[in-house]
């Protein structure tokens, strides 16, 4: 590991205006993507701001009925929270399906959306990478990419993001609130947050450089009984998804009255899957309904050289989910 200059942020203010002031600055708040990041010299950064101990570690109910996750709160306490559990069962769900114990107790809410792609390429510097290093290439274009994008990629990167809770967040139609460097708040819906790799994939997100997640705000609860967040993996724990898919459903009997379906590990951000809500509503929760969703959502699926298996898995994936969710009660 690189020397680095370590600086502990007393405000969101003070953090943000520290940041400005070097250029190879990162924020740290529980560091279990960015330590491990650079004790393999993929990122050096000159100096780490702690923002961990900043005051966003609570919950919050918001004016519009639904709640603000601290953006300091550990990923543990945000997953086993009463109002979390009780009204928004799909997030709770996804994030106890990521990584292990130890490591959710320690990651905190922003930092879980800001985690690096786990692509290979990227984390062996011998090796060309955009995202690391811009100008390289992309080793995975015609290289080994049977776990890489199939919606969204560009010839310059077909990582996809690794976060499970992001797929639920993008159900969920979440909104991320972020502190500027002017000192004001932005909002951004949560399917603007992460960005398409295009030309410029080393930017995962639609932030500025010196822009700090204070909070994530759910809407008001819509599925809080008819979810399900389905994670398919080569092994049952400790690993990333092949595929993932979270839906929450709105049941009239069996009438579907709304619909927030996402899907995870297939792009460089969480793919929402807006036709397919759309498409849904006023339909029958059938296995047969879900079947024709699950081909509507995969129609436009580009896969490279060794991962087209995704699109099959992937369509499976979410009518499974589908189903689950409908026999939930």
């Amino acid at each position: 590991m690189r020397p680095f200059e370590f600086y502990s942020a007393q405000s969101a203010s003070q953090a943000v205006v520290q940041h400005t002031k070097n250029k190879e600055t990162h924020y740290l708040g529980g560091g279990t993507n960015l330590l491990d990041l650079m004790k393999e010299d993929v990122k050096r950064p000159e100096h780490l701001i702690e923002v961990a101990d900043l005051p966003y570690k609570d919950i919050k109910s918001t004016s519009e009925g639904g709640l603000a996750l601290g953006a300091m709160m550990s990923n543990t306490h945000t997953a086993n929270n009463t109002e979390v559990k009780n009204k928004y069962p799909l997030l709770s769900m996804a994030i106890l399906a990521a990584a292990t114990e130890q490591i959710r107790n320690m990651a905190t809410n922003g930092g879980n959306l800001l985690q690096r792609t786990r692509c290979p390429y990227y984390f062996e510097t011998s090796m060309p990478c955009n995202k690391r290093e811009p100008g390289t290439g992309c080793g995975a274009l015609d290289g080994e990419n049977s776990k890489h994008a199939i919606f969204g990629w560009s010839e310059s990167c077909v990582a996809t993001h690794p976060s499970d809770m992001s797929v639920a967040l993008a159900a969920l139609n979440a909104t991320v609130v972020v502190q500027s460097e002017n000192g004001e708040s932005r909002r951004i819906p949560f399917t603007e947050f992460h960005r398409l790799p295009e030309d410029r994939p080393e930017k995962d997100t639609t932030l500025s450089d010196s822009e700090l997640i204070t909070s994530i705000e759910l809407p008001k609860s819509e599925f809080p009984t008819h979810y399900y967040y389905l994670k398919v993996r080569e092994r049952s724990s400790y690993a990333f998804a092949l595929v993932s898919a979270a839906v929450g459903l709105q049941l009239d009997g069996k009438t579907i009255r709304k619909a927030g379906l996402a899907l995870g590990k297939v792009a460089h951000k969480p793919w929402k899957l807006e036709k397919v809500e759309q498409f849904l509503i006023g339909k029958e929760a059938t296995k047969e309904v879900f079947e024709q969703a699950a081909e509507l959502a995969l129609q436009d699926a580009k896969p490279l050289k060794h991962n087209a298996y995704k699109i099959e898995l992937a369509k499976k994936t979410l009518v499974r989910a589908l189903l689950q969710a409908t026999s939930r009660s």
